[in-house]
């Protein structure tokens, strides 16, 4: 009996549960009825009192094989949606299995498994999709990213900056190119306390009055200027305004950028008060948004009441690359059981 498998073990001890409990004879009709829930409960009980103990008996492979298949998230593709344009893809999860192995082989058969986790890719990504404007991230994804775009307010820069640093939180700066041109340092100072630079045209036009040269222009004046001024790729456009049409997101895919808008407009331009301001983001903000804000007395007095209503949400503030990648935030390398 010893060198029986567990799962065998387990399916007689089932049967003879089972025929045990159906062994009470002949009897009234309320004594068939407990007769038969003996039964179903004597099945349950054995089920489930084996069930982990046969698992535990299997050699380590085949148990880590079989306890994988619990654990499998699968990835999600990029997509067009009807409403929000290009949506990223979201990374799937999965055990590794050999490398779980690797860290259980020397460990008791009674110790729990400590398991060594892997992302999986989507089969379509974002960069595979045809060129058409970013309203949000994968609504799976519980990041939130704070876009700021750059073209005048220098005296509201610096406490933000102050903002973020305390919180401990990187956003995404999209620079007018002109403004650029005129405070490098003050782009510089950005830059170094670590957070993302990226174009929001040369000279804040409405994009979708230009021609096709003139929008070419606006865009890779200031691509060419993060490039050389800051040692920048660049990768994300954000039109002035938010105003765009089909040329523009083409021109901006041809200088290898994708066009990003926003989910949540704080309107911080006709100078709201923070309160409200923050109430907008109480009410609207999810998992995948991305919140629109400028150098403004109205967002800078805002700003730690935004974080704190993101991170009371769930989710994790940061910048627009953060936010849009198919990377997972729950992801661990190691996983303990």
């Amino acid at each position: 009996m010893d060198s029986m498998r567990p799962v065998t073990r387990k399916w007689i001890f089932i049967i003879v549960a089972f025929i045990g409990a159906l062994y009470i004879g002949t009897g009234t009709e309320a004594e068939s009825f407990i007769k038969e829930r003996k039964a179903v409960l004597a099945i349950s009980e054995a089920y489930h009192l084996n069930e982990a103990e046969a698992l535990e008996k299997l050699p380590l492979k085949e148990r880590i094989a079989e306890e994988a298949k619990s654990k499998y998230i699968a990835p999600i593709d990029a997509r067009i949606d009807r409403v929000w344009k290009a949506i990223p893809g979201y990374n799937g999860l999965e055990v590794d299995r050999e490398q779980t192995y690797e860290a259980n082989k020397t460990k008791r058969a009674d110790a729990g498994i400590t398991w060594v986790m892997r992302e999986i890719p989507p089969r379509v990504t974002l960069e595979q999709l045809e060129p058409q404007p970013i309203y949000r991230g994968n609504p799976n994804k519980k990041m939130a990213g704070l876009m700021i775009n750059v073209a005048w307010g220098n005296e509201h820069i610096e406490p933000m900056l102050a903002t973020l640093k305390e919180e401990k939180v990187k956003a995404t700066f999209f620079l007018d190119g002109s403004w650029l041109n005129k405070n490098p340092d003050m782009a510089k100072r950005i830059q170094e306390e670590g957070h993302e630079l990226e174009n929001h045209a040369y000279s804040h036009p409405n994009m979708s009055e230009l021609s096709a040269g003139l929008q070419a222009q606006q865009i890779e004046k200031t691509k060419r200027l993060l490039e050389t001024t800051l040692q920048v790729k660049n990768k994300w456009f954000a039109p002035p305004s938010g105003d765009f049409n089909a040329l523009t997101v083409q021109t901006a895919h041809a200088y290898g950028l994708k066009t990003v808008m926003w989910t949540v407009d704080t309107v911080d331009w006709k100078n709201p008060e923070p309160s409200a301001i923050i109430r907008k983001i109480d009410a609207k903000v999810e998992p995948g948004s991305l919140i629109l804000m400028h150098p403004t007395p109205s967002s800078k007095a805002a700003l730690p009441g935004i974080i704190r209503t993101i991170r009371g949400k769930g989710l994790l503030p940061g910048t627009v690359s953060e936010t849009l990648s198919e990377k997972r935030l729950d992801v661990e390398l190691v996983e303990p059981r």
